[in-house]
């Protein structure tokens, strides 16, 4: 209906909007400068690249979450407020990582470091940009696929459990510094990740969760924080 979609659509078009805005900012005037700041003063500190593992518990843990929710299904469970904000958050997590994987390949973008058979970077070859349809793991930076993987959960905890924002957006934060200090990542593959994640994670929330796990309804039960 017209009525019900038009703020989601709205809602969308704004994300989109400032997404656009806020990626075209960070390539003009913030990547290379952080990246090259970072290689230079951070890039001996060991313990960032152990923040950015959080993120790879991500999509082992959304796999296993399916499978117990399913098998307690099929054993007589039935699924209950907490139960339907699980399987939100796995599904977000598959379905946002499975776009992450054709994104990178349609924007082709070069790494800040050499990490893989020699790829060609900004630190290591002064190579900075886009090549759409490339292919391949050296032209594979943008989005953030960790980014895309911490924050596809976390948005849905945080639309659904509005009280502990503070901890699922310092879920996000953990990731995206150390991302940056270990100079896994341009800062706007990290912002396209996030708002990666977070489209996808609305998406599910506003699917799969009854209508008291809607973002308004949650807000207005629980108390925006």
């Amino acid at each position: 209906m017209p009525i019900g979609f038009s703020p989601y659509a709205n809602r969308f078009l704004l994300a989109g909007l400032s997404c656009l805005i806020l990626v075209g900012l960070s390539i003009s005037f913030l990547d290379r400068a952080i990246s090259s700041w970072s290689h230079q003063h951070l890039h001996d500190v060991t313990e960032f690249t152990g923040l950015t593992k959080i993120a790879e518990f991500s999509e082992p843990l959304a796999t296993l979450a399916l499978l117990g929710v399913g098998g307690a299904v099929v054993c007589g469970w039935r699924l209950g407020r907490l139960g339907r904000i699980v399987i939100a958050c796995a599904v977000a997590t598959l379905v946002a990582l499975a776009l992450k994987d054709q994104l990178k390949y349609v924007f082709g973008r070069t790494w800040p470091e050499t990490w893989t058979h020699g790829n060609p970077s900004w630190i290591d070859n002064g190579v900075f940009g886009f090549e759409p349809f490339h292919g391949g793991q050296g032209w594979a930076s943008f989005p953030s696929g960790h980014t895309t993987a911490i924050a596809a959960p976390m948005a849905v905890l945080w639309l659904t459990l509005p009280r502990w924002r503070w901890l699922w957006a310092g879920m996000v934060g953990l990731v995206a510094v150390g991302l940056l200090g270990a100079n896994y990542h341009w800062f706007s593959d990290i912002i396209a990740g996030a708002y990666l994640g977070s489209a996808v994670a609305f998406g599910m929330v506003t699917l799969l969760c009854p209508p008291e796990l809607a973002p308004e309804a949650s807000a207005g039960k629980d108390g925006a924080s």
